[in-house]
């Protein structure tokens, strides 16, 4: 087979999905760990080349970042600090910010599937990447799987699989079985080939404060 020089990698992100898996990790660490956007872009890069071995370089090119947003006089001081700090991460990361105004009718996320699906679909159209990594479990994003494949994109499913109390994340079986390859995030963690790589994916607190101690 003819290796070619590089793969373009767009990483595309069901926010909602995302977020909730970071405070997930960011509780069950003991409020330590925290999810770190590049690490998991390293992350993607590797696994993807280990799927597709006939190029010599992986790399992300392009990644958006879709989410509902309440307006300003309906988000407390707290969640706003909050989208803040987010927005800086995202900013950080060079990860394109999407956001969707929420239903002022239902104070839901409504009409933010359709706006990734659009936006997604078009970077893999303008031939801007090979491969599309879909963060999400939704199974709303089928006929995009199926849209970027029929216009020879190959698509990635990463999500995220575990149980609180109150929330239950998981991948819809359609999804995954419409994509090229899925990957379950949180069973990396006990994977043989992969644990290793899921340690490096968190940005630790005592590690922040080293940062500042010699940045000072």
């Amino acid at each position: 087979m003819k290796t070619t020089d590089f793969l373009r990698i767009g990483v595309f992100y069901d926010g909602t999905h995302f977020i909730k898996a970071q405070n997930y990790f960011w509780v069950q660490s003991g409020k330590k760990d925290w999810l770190s956007f590049h690490e998991f872009h390293k992350f993607l890069e590797k696994y993807i080349s280990i799927k597709e071995q006939e190029h010599s370089r992986y790399k992300v090119v392009y990644s958006a970042w879709f989410q509902g947003l309440h307006k300003d006089t309906e988000a407390n001081e707290a969640n706003l600090r909050k989208d803040r700090k987010l927005h800086i991460d995202l900013l950080h990361a060079g990860i394109e910010l999407k956001n969707f105004l929420m239903s002022e009718s239902t104070g839901k996320e409504k009409g933010i599937d359709v706006y990734m699906a659009i936006e997604t679909l078009q970077v893999g159209l303008d031939d801007k990447m090979d491969v599309a990594v879909l963060v999400t479990g939704d199974g709303d994003f089928v006929p995009l799987a199926r849209a970027l494949m029929k216009n020879g994109i190959r698509v990635l499913i990463a999500y995220f699989k575990y149980v609180e109390p109150d929330h239950k994340s998981y991948a819809n079986e359609r999804l995954i079985n419409s994509a090229n390859y899925s990957i379950n995030i949180n069973e990396l963690e006990t994977d043989r080939d992969f644990k290793a790589d899921f340690k490096t994916m968190f940005r630790h607190k005592d590690d922040s404060k080293k940062e500042k101690l010699t940045q000072s």
